[in-house]
Formats: structure tokens, sequence, C-alpha cells
């Protein structure tokens, strides 16, 4: 399995991790119990499904070995397994942020550590 996974945030909910150091995520992981991540491979069509039209997002890499038993890799979209985190995202476990970007070919451009 990935040992880095994604999560896509609004700007407002990016400010929110930065300032308060945790993430316990948005309206629809509440509802679900936990943090949908997707991995790399999942990213762009996460992005393209989710969050089409929204302007001002974020992309953070989580190191989901930091987050131990609380990810779980569950099946959801097509049968494809996804990367779950039962537990708030913490930001002391992001590799890397950044604000969404394309590359020509449309794929989301990943975050790169700085």
């Amino acid at each position: 399995m990935d040992i880095v996974a994604y999560k896509v945030l609004t700007g407002e909910q990016m400010a929110q991790l930065k300032r308060e150091g945790r993430f316990s995520g948005a309206p629809i992981d509440l509802a679900d119990g936990y943090v949908h991540l997707s991995t790399a491979a999942q990213l762009t069509e996460t992005v393209d499904k989710h969050f089409a039209g929204q302007q001002g997002l974020w992309i953070a890499a989580v190191d989901l070995a930091a987050h131990g038993d609380a990810i779980k890799w569950e099946e959801s979209r097509g049968g494809a397994l996804f990367p779950h985190l039962y537990a708030p995202m913490l930001l002391e476990t992001l590799i890397a942020y950044s604000p969404i970007e394309r590359k020509d070919d449309g794929t989301v451009k990943l975050p790169v550590a700085g």
C-alpha cells in the first residue's frame, strides 16, 4: 500500500489546519466518521468528481505511517481501495501541502516538500 495519501481541502479548511494543528474533517468526513483520503493515482479523479468548479483548493500530502492503526484501506468508488483516516488529521503528519495546480495533461500536481 502507498505510504502517502492526499487530502483535498478548501482554503478555509487549510487555514484551520494550520491555525489549530489538526483537522477533524469536512462535512462529508464528519458524516461518514472518517477523513477521506486518496492515493496519488486516485487524486485527480477525486478532485474532478467531488470538487469540480471550486476555487482556492489545497492538497495536503499525509504520512500514513504517522497515523498508524487509524488508517484503514477500504473499498469505495468502483471497488478501489481508498485510505480512510479514523482520527483527526494532524498538521505534524503532513509531508507537504500546496494550492492545487494542474499539469499540462490536466492531472493534479502533487505537493512537494519544501
